[in-house]
């Protein structure tokens, strides 16, 4: 796998990286067609699942490199991880104010962002699609610092990174596509729109990468940045909706399953 990414630019690196993760959240919006409904039990446990996941990429594959990254510069060395986690978490919060959506298993009354006529299905569509920039962006800037030839950026660990989002995005496309069947959407709709909410991970891990690229000083705090944009979306959204419902303990679990996996993937890869 290594070998083969090897031969392409960074970019399309990126690109081949978001379009796996993509992939794996269609794979996850595809169950509606196997199950009428999915139970309420596993959907919390995988959510918490992601949660784990979300969580160790954070520290493991972002926030270290970029505190090692900043022993080149002549700052303290928290700084630019500091920073770069702060203004991802603004960035969020920013589109967040201002983009309507809706989280999964509120009332539409309950829409966040700007007064809007959008349907229930739209604003769930865009609350997932929010979220996904920051996976994008995380894999791409990875992949980016990678390129740059530094010790503490190998192209095994942003793979690790992308296989690790990969894996949590299969319950984020079935969190669009399991409500959405449970509302009366058809089948093929249903996963139409939960593969839909990952389309912009391609298109953000290519942007990432090339930002990185070009510009090598910012990487310690693009790499924070995407850091805390994750962070900020575990806290602000699926954690919450992992807690939900009656499966407090089996959520947690699965999020200490979760950061155990993204650990293993990451120190075995990187």
């Amino acid at each position: 796998m290594i070998s083969f990414l090897e031969q392409f630019h960074p970019v399309v690196q990126a690109l081949l990286a978001g379009l796996f993760t993509w992939g794996m959240t269609a794979l996850g919006a595809a169950v509606v067609f196997l199950q009428k409904e999915v139970g309420r039990k596993l959907l919390d446990t995988m959510l918490g699942f992601a949660a784990g996941v979300m969580i160790a990429a954070s520290y493991w594959s972002l926030l270290a490199p970029a505190i090692e990254m900043s022993k080149e510069y002549s700052v303290p060395l928290w700084f630019p991880a500091a920073v770069g986690f702060l203004s991802g978490g603004v960035f969020l919060r920013g589109i967040d104010f201002f983009l309507p959506h809706l989280h999964i298993g509120l009332p539409t009354d309950k829409a966040e962002g700007v007064k809007t006529s959008l349907r229930r299905t739209t604003l769930l569509i865009l609350a997932v699609t929010l979220h996904n920039i920051p996976e994008g962006l995380a894999v791409g800037v990875a992949i980016g610092a990678a390129a740059a030839d530094l010790p503490s950026a190998t192209l095994p660990a942003a793979l690790a990174l992308a296989i690790g989002i990969g894996i949590q995005n299969m319950p984020e496309g079935l969190a669009i596509s399991a409500p959405l069947r449970r509302e009366g959407v058809s089948r093929r709709k249903s996963f139409f729109y939960g593969q839909l909410s990952a389309v912009v991970e391609p298109v953000a891990a290519v942007i990432g990468a090339a930002v990185v690229m070009f510009i090598r000083p910012i990487l310690p705090y693009a790499l924070a940045f995407a850091a805390g944009a994750m962070i900020f979306v575990v806290v602000e959204d699926v954690i919450p909706e992992a807690q939900q419902g009656d499966n407090t303990d089996l959520a947690t679990m699965g999020a200490m399953a979760g950061f155990c996996v993204m650990m293993i993937l990451d120190v075995a890869l990187g």
